[in-house]
C-alpha cells in the first residue's frame, strides 16, 4: 500500500526523471565519495515504493533490487547519515541478503540521505566494503556534503529541462501568431475587396470608408506582429499597462466584422472597465474568444449571439464571453485548452490552438480561465485577472514621480 510519504517520494522521483535515465553527470560524485571514504565501492540509490534503483555505481554494475532487500531502505527516511563499521554485527542489517552472502558480503556500510529542497528523502549516497572499516569525522562530513551535491545536480537537471520546455513553448507561441492574425487579415481582405470593386473612389464613398478601415486593421495587425514576435524572442513578461477594455472589445468587433456579418451574429459588449495588462495580448485573448463563439454558434445552425462582459472586483477583474452555441461537454472543458485538442464530435474547421493561446495569455497575466455553462445555453468562458498587477503599476508610477 502506498503511504503519503511514498506518494511524495514517487512524485519527486518522477520530477527528477531518475528511473531508466542516463546518470553520467553523477558518476564523478560517486567516485569522489568512494575516494573520500577510502573504499572501492559507492552507489547512488533511489528508493521508490517497490524497488531500489542503483542509478550510478563504482566497483560493481548498477542494478535494481527489491525494496525489502535494500539496506538503504531501512535508514534513508531517518534524515541522518548512517555509519556502520560491521553490518554483520548490527541488528538492522545482520540478516540482510547484502550482508549474509545471498546477494553480497557487505561489512562496512555508510550512507547519507538524498533530501530534496522540499524535505523529501528519495534515496542515498552510499559507500560500502567487504571488510570492516571506520570513517573519520572529516570523511563522514565529506559524504554528507557530496550527498547534497547529488541533490544539487538533480535540481540543476530538472530546472534545465523545465527551461528547455519553456523555450519550446515560447517558440510554439511565436508560431501561433499566423493563426491569430487570420481574423484581422480576413477583415483587411474584405474591406479591400469593397474598395477594389469601386471604379471611382470618392472621399465620401463607401470605398473610401472601406479603405480607411482596412488601413486601421493593417496597422493593428502590424502592431500585433511586432509586439508578439518581440515577446516570443525575448521571453519577456507581458507589459503592465492601463487598458480600456471597452475599446479593446470595439477593436475586436471591427477586426471580426467580416466574420460577424457573414454569420449574421450579434456581438454585444458591457465591458466599461479599465484593467492592467498587456493591451495587445488582451486584444488577442478577446479576439480568439469572440471568434470561437461566433464560429460555433454558426455551426449550430443559428444566428449566433455573443456577449462580452467585464466587472471589477476588490481583488480581480472578471471577464466573461457567453454564446448560445452547442457548449462544451464537462469532461472536455480542461482538455480543449491544450494545443491541437478539440471537443469530442467537434467538426468545426480549425486547428484547435485558439483556446491554447488564450490560456497562455491568461497564465502570463497570472490569471485563470475556465469554461462554464452560459445562461444563453451555450458556453461561458470566464477569465479572472488578479489586481496585484494594478498595485505594481501604481508603485512604479509613484517611483517615477518621485524621481
Amino acid at each position: 500500500m502506498t503511504t503519503p510519504s511514498d506518494a511524495a517520494r514517487l512524485q519527486a522521483i518522477a520530477a527528477y526523471r531518475l528511473i531508466d535515465a542516463p546518470a553520467v553527470d553523477l558518476q564523478g560524485l560517486v567516485e569522489l565519495a568512494a575516494s573520500t571514504c577510502g573504499v572501492a565501492k559507492a552507489v547512488i540509490n533511489i528508493v521508490d515504493d517497490r524497488s531500489q534503483h542503483q542509478i550510478a555505481a563504482l566497483g560493481f554494475d548498477a542494478a535494481v533490487c527489491e525494496r525489502e532487500d535494500s539496506m538503504c531502505a531501512v535508514v534513508f527516511q531517518g534524515g541522518r547519515s548512517v555509519v556502520v563499521p560491521d553490518a554483520s554485527a548490527d541488528p538492522r542489517f545482520a540478516a540482510n541478503p547484502f550482508v549474509t552472502g545471498a546477494i553480497a558480503d557487505v561489512r562496512f556500510y555508510a550512507s547519507s540521505p538524498l533530501v530534496t529542497p522540499d524535505g523529501v528523502a528519495i534515496g542515498t549516497l552510499c559507500v560500502f566494503d567487504d571488510a570492516v572499516h571506520e570513517l573519520t569525522s572529516t570523511q563522514a562530513r565529506g559524504l554528507e556534503l557530496l550527498a547534497r551535491q547529488v541533490v544539487d545536480v538533480l535540481e540543476l537537471r530538472r530546472i534545465t529541462r523545465e527551461l528547455t520546455h519553456s523555450n519550446q513553448r515560447l517558440t510554439l507561441f511565436a508560431g501561433q501568431v499566423s493563426h491569430d492574425l487570420r481574423n484581422p487579415l480576413s477583415a483587411l481582405i474584405g474591406f479591400l475587396d469593397v474598395a477594389l470593386d469601386s471604379a471611382d473612389i470618392d472621399p465620401a464613398s463607401t470605398a473610401a470608408l472601406a479603405l480607411a478601415r482596412a488601413d486601421g486593421a493593417a496597422g493593428r495587425m502590424n502592431d500585433m506582429v511586432t509586439d508578439l514576435l518581440a515577446y516570443a524572442k525575448a521571453g519577456a513578461k507581458p507589459r503592465r499597462q492601463d487598458v480600456d477594455l471597452a475599446a479593446v472589445v470595439d477593436a475586436v468587433r471591427e477586426d471580426l466584422d467580416a466574420a460577424i456579418a457573414e454569420a449574421g451574429a450579434v456581438v454585444v459588449g458591457d465591458a466599461d472597465v479599465r484593467v492592467v495588462g498587456d493591451p495587445m495580448m488582451l486584444r488577442m485573448l478577446l479576439q480568439n474568444l469572440v471568434a470561437n463563439a461566433v464560429k460555433f454558434g454558426r455551426a449550430a445552425g443559428r444566428e449566433p449571439r455573443v456577449a462580452v462582459t467585464a466587472v471589477e472586483r476588490a481583488d480581480a477583474w472578471e471577464i466573461t464571453v457567453d454564446d448560445d452555441g452547442p457548449g462544451v461537454p464537462t469532461a472536455a472543458r480542461e482538455r480543449v485548452f491544450e494545443v491541437m485538442e478539440r471537443a469530442a464530435g467537434d467538426d468545426v474547421p480549425g486547428l484547435g490552438i485558439g483556446l491554447s493561446t488564450c490560456r497562455r495569455i491568461v497564465d502570463a497575466h497570472d490569471g485563470r480561465i475556465v469554461i462554464e455553462d452560459s445562461p444563453y445555453g451555450g458556453a461561458r468562458i470566464a477569465v479572472t485577472l488578479p489586481r496585484e498587477a494594478a498595485l505594481a503599476v501604481a508603485v512604479q508610477g509613484d517611483l517615477a514621480t518621485a524621481v
